[in-house]
């Protein structure tokens, strides 16, 4: 029985053309081959699972090909090829510098250097995780990296490149990996497939290349991994099975009783989620995540956003020509709102329920916004018109000239591409205009009606004070946690918050917390005792900080703690000899004892 060997390793590319997504690094490092113009060294960078390492190996193998192709590549025929593909060639070092991170690792790397190569052109030296090493490492590697031998190569490789100096960035030659393309790996694994003569759906392989976000190793071991649940038949459901993945035609159906109104489908389907085992965060998640795609599928300049297979792609154009861009938009606001509270909220199903009944009703609130204002029935009725004869006999009454009276005007209310539609609007018209006299503004004696005031130089001080009150922020974190505590508890805290102003350098507050415990008052209040003014001033700086620690740490926002001065509480610290002794014994009786006991001195 042979041994079984992982598609990562079975399937690793042995020469530029077969690595895959990384085209612009291939090409790079082929015309530099072919013109002769490698550099002494090589920084390869990027997310795990890209390919850099085996970029690094192609390239060791290829600079030392004796018969390199036409195009770039290695023969993979030559000795040289052969000691490189058996692992026994003496030319190519890999270091790992996770394990050999340490100056002495570097002097030993530095000493193999000085050994030129044998029977070839380079020696080249792949230094795997190389942000792994010490400073002190990186300082013993930097002169060697720079001016090398003419037949020493380094390539480093990476996934953290912040963590690496500057001084070392500076000396290599930096190549960027991309993450590789959805569709590049479900090609990938469609070949592979056909190699191990496995049946496979190409929605299933989409489905693994999402997951694997990027990295072409993953999304090898999860095809393994799929391989050996489904038995030689990767398929859509086996898939979405195995990896604990959410079935599209969950998030359709949850957006079509969205679209329909259809609250109570809505929270049916969303209780069936749940029942098979999926967390109400990975549902909204996912949700926000169709809602895009739905956005995307709107325009076909986005299409190509939409990395899912054919048929997936076809439901989304499907449904997007069924929903409005407003309602996109709004119900992704509505996800995205709930997916940042989801962790703090204690009810977290009532959470994602309420955010589905409010994307419910999105299309009827988009309506109600959009109805015109004359198709709206008026709340004052019909306004009723008067028989001629009414009207003749209150004009031959004399009346009183009233100083103004209601009439009904005709107002533009509702815009649209062809018309202005008017609707009546109750305005005031005077019936005896009066002509007005010219309005003069005279600071500071306007009434309040213009609300205009200009204010005076002497009021400006304290109006500059009260505004930088306003702006200055509650310094307490606000919550509604009740939880109990012993007091045990809150002076383990205590003690933990008087540690760490002894590591920020506060002595001042420290004494304060390392003298007497705090004493309860009633429940949740505490008063600690202090000697003096300077203290009190002191603890009262401090108060929102060390509130605000015991709040969050005991999960208890009603604990309140004020500071009292005690002319009693006076802090005598230990000088002399004696005086420590007996600090010291009053802690500890058995020191007495022990001074007996040997006949020690205090000097």
């Amino acid at each position: 029985m042979e041994n079984f060997i992982v598609s990562a390793r079975k399937y690793r590319p042995s020469t530029f053309e077969s690595v895959v997504g990384q085209q612009h690094i291939t090409n790079t490092l082929k015309n530099a081959i072919k013109n002769n113009q490698l550099a002494q060294a090589f920084l390869f960078c990027g997310p795990r699972g890209v390919g850099k390492t085996t970029c690094a190996r192609i390239l060791a193998k290829t600079i030392n090909c004796t018969n390199l192709q036409p195009n770039g590549e290695a023969c993979g025929t030559c000795d040289s090829c052969r000691s490189f593909l058996n692992g026994n060639s003496f030319n190519v070092h890999e270091l790992d510098a996770a394990s050999n991170n340490s100056v002495d690792d570097i002097r030993s790397l530095i000493e193999q250097v000085r050994i030129p190569p044998q029977g070839v052109r380079y020696k080249v030296y792949i230094i795997d995780e190389v942000h792994m090493l010490s400073q002190a490492a990186f300082n013993a590697f930097l002169k060697t990296l720079e001016e090398p031998p003419h037949y020493a190569i380094f390539i480093l490789a990476t996934t953290e490149k912040h963590k690496i100096l500057p001084t070392i960035l500076s000396r290599c030659q930096i190549f960027d990996f991309n993450r590789i393309r959805v569709e590049d790996m479900a090609n990938h694994l469609a070949s592979i497939a056909k190699k191990e003569d496995i049946s496979y759906e190409p929605d299933g392989l989409h489905i693994i290349a999402q997951k694997a976000d990027g990295g072409l190793r993953d999304a090898l071991s999860m095809f393994d991994q799929i391989v050996s649940f489904s038995g030689g038949n990767v398929t859509y459901r086996s898939v979405i099975d195995n990896l604990n993945i959410l079935d599209y035609d969950y998030y359709f159906n949850v957006t079509d009783s969205l679209l329909k109104e259809d609250t109570a489908n809505t929270l049916l389907l969303f209780d069936e989620i749940l029942n098979n085992g999926f967390d109400g965060a990975h549902f909204i998640s996912g949700l926000s995540e169709h809602l895009r795609n739905l956005l995307v599928g709107k325009d076909a300049a986005t299409l190509k956003l939409l990395e899912v297979s054919e048929g997936i792609k076809t439901k989304y154009l499907q449904q997007s020509q069924a929903s409005t861009v407003s309602f996109l938009l709004s119900a992704m606001n509505i996800a995205n709102q709930c997916d940042l509270s989801y962790k703090l909220s204690k009810n977290q199903r009532l959470q994602v329920e309420l955010a589905l009944l409010k994307m419910c009703h999105l299309v009827s609130a988009f309506n109600l916004a959009t109805t015109p204002i004359n198709a709206m029935p008026s709340p004052e009725g019909q306004l009723k018109k008067k028989p001629d004869s009414t009207v003749k006999a209150e004009a031959a009454t004399p009346q009183p000239t009233p100083a103004a009276t209601p009439i009904l005007s005709e107002a533009p209310t509702n815009y649209t591409a062809n018309k202005v539609e008017s609707t009546p609007v109750l305005a005031i018209v005077n019936e005896a205009p009066v002509a007005e006299k010219p309005k003069v503004f005279i600071p500071n004696q306007h009434t309040a009606a213009t609300s205009i005031k200009i204010p005076s130089l002497k009021d400006w001080g304290k109006i500059q004070e009260a505004a930088t009150l306003e702006e200055e922020e509650d310094p307490y974190i606000k919550g509604d946690a009740r939880e109990d505590f012993t007091t045990a508890d809150f002076l383990k805290y205590w003690s933990e918050y008087a540690a760490k102003l002894k590591t920020e350098g506060k002595h001042n507050a420290l004494s304060i917390f390392t003298g007497d415990a705090p004493v309860m008052l009633r429940p949740y209040e505490f008063e600690i005792a202090v000697g003096t003014k300077v203290q009190e001033k002191d603890f009262r700086n401090e108060r929102p900080n060390i509130l605000n620690f015991l709040r969050t740490t005991l999960k208890n926002f009603s604990i309140e703690l004020n500071a009292r001065i005690d002319e009693k509480v006076v802090v005598k610290r230990p000088y002399t000899n004696l005086e420590k002794f007996q600090y010291m014994a009053a802690k500890n009786p058995q020191l007495v004892e022990l001074k007996k006991r040997f006949n020690l001195d205090f000097d």
